[in-house]
């Protein structure tokens, strides 16, 4: 009898793991470049996007999603690896992780994905990231062609034919600059609403409809994309994930720990899994994408991931994540950055509290040469307040800064010296520093040796 039960048993353990082998969903992951999420018209921005509104009623729009390192590079490492930046190597911009360091790809290649990664990379060394590489997703002239994205086409006839499940990472280069996608003539310069961070300008507005049509154009690089799951009768069996990537290269956005620079907009359908037109307010960080993809895969993450699968809230929106987010970030290495300029932050739902490691120094970046900030100094220097405060604000930081980002979400008014807020102040300042030894950060320490982690770097 009891041998019975054992085998009975058995095979109902085996039965289950065959039936979530048999039923692994394909996986799709559609990331924007430079884009700040309150700009796209599916969070209540001016960027039309008719392909991302549809998804996000057809599935789940996450409302409080972050990435922890607002620059290419070491977001895109973050994603592929579910390690933090420091941990991982991977914490200045044209960065790599250190070696032996193992990516989504290795782990559902040896679940039986076919995995590709289509498009913008910025990831370094290669035996890291062993994806199938293919340039289609961010090749503009795609969408000029009756049937685009041959290439992402072949991997799914080819899976298709083989019984086998894939993974595609399709990684567009827009909205970033130099904003040449897209037809600006739809967001005429005057009518635009800018963000209350910025000053108002000539150039600011020129630039901003540039920059809001390639958001558009990116949008219907996602409809191409959908439409060609659709046509090729996978799109029922596939979880898409879409988000936007760091804040755009305006001020206060990419560059920045600011609420603008972390924060990231994700849509998520997944049929017979998300409700459609349902939305999370859950925390949910780029670290966390990877396992969770795992976990939809039916595979478990390695104890060697900092992120968390998120899985739970797909099925169940109304559930929580986290109770914190991170981020970080180093100029050293960018165009025109400054040599020394350390930032880290902690977050929760309601507040960004942001560690200046260098308040002494002055912040600066390639943005600094473009003819929008240049309009902002002489504004400033002509007398404008306005301009006067943003252009000092953003170069100019004291050593702590505390916003409250559901009432002031572009982060305007520091709250760190307000009675009222010194709790707060004090839980995010213990957290930030718990997380920074959990991950090895020494502060200055590792910004000084972020050039030491760049692909280029050779010791001398």
């Amino acid at each position: 009898m009891r041998g019975r039960c054992f085998f009975s048993l058995l095979w109902v353990v085996l039965s289950a793991n065959w039936a979530v082998a048999l039923e692994q969903p394909n996986l799709v992951f559609m990331l924007a470049d430079d884009c700040t999420y309150l700009d796209m018209e599916v969070y209540g921005g001016q960027a039309k996007t008719p392909r991302l509104n549809r998804l996000a009623s057809e599935g789940l729009k996450m409302n409080r999603c972050f990435q922890t390192a607002p620059m290419c590079s070491p977001t895109r490492h973050n994603i592929y690896t579910g390690i933090y930046p420091v941990k991982s190597g991977a914490w200045p911009n044209h960065a790599k992780v250190y070696p032996g360091t193992k990516s989504i790809a290795h782990y559902l290649k040896d679940a039986g994905y076919r995995v590709a990664l289509s498009g913008k990379t910025h990831i370094n060394p290669r035996d890291s990231f062993p994806f199938e590489y293919y340039k289609d997703f961010s090749d503009p002239s795609q969408l000029d062609r009756a049937e685009p994205f041959s290439d992402i086409k072949k991997l799914i006839v080819e899976s298709k034919r083989a019984g086998q499940p894939f993974c595609l990472f399709a990684c567009s280069n827009e909205p970033h600059g130099p904003w040449d996608q897209g037809d600006a003539s739809k967001y005429p310069p005057s009518e635009l609403k800018l963000p209350p961070s910025w000053t108002d300008t000539p150039a600011t507005r020129r630039q901003y409809s540039k920059y809001l049509a390639e958001i558009t154009f990116f949008d219907r690089q996602c409809g191409a994309l959908l439409d060609l799951l659709e046509r090729e009768g996978v799109a029922d069996k596939t979880l898409v994930m879409a988000v936007s990537e760091q804040g755009s290269s305006f001020p206060f956005a990419k560059w920045t720990c600011y609420e603008m620079g972390l924060a990231s907009g994700m849509i998520v359908r997944w049929p017979g899994h998300t409700q459609a037109g349902s939305q999370s307010d859950a925390l949910v960080e780029y670290v966390d994408v990877a396992p969770t993809f795992l976990d939809a895969a039916g595979v478990t993450a390695p104890a060697t991931m900092d992120g968390k699968s998120f899985v739970s809230v797909l099925l169940n929106p109304s559930r929580e994540h986290k109770k914190f987010t991170y981020g970080i970030h180093t100029t050293k290495g960018i165009l025109n950055g400054s040599e020394s300029y350390g930032v880290r932050s902690c977050g929760t739902k309601n507040y960004r509290y942001i560690r200046n490691l260098s308040p002494e120094a002055t912040f600066s970046n390639v943005f600094l040469k473009s003819p929008i900030w240049l309009e902002w100094v002489a504004k400033a220097e002509s007398g404008d307040v306005e301009a006067q405060a943003l252009t000092s604000k953003y170069q100019k930081r004291p050593a702590e800064e505390l916003y409250d980002v559901v009432n002031d979400p572009h982060c305007l008014k520091n709250l760190i010296n307000e009675p009222e807020t010194q709790a707060i102040r004090s839980q995010l300042s213990n957290q930030l520093s718990v997380w920074m030894e959990q991950q090895g950060d020494q502060g200055v320490a590792t910004e000084n040796l972020a050039e030491t982690r760049q692909k280029l770097y050779r010791k001398k």
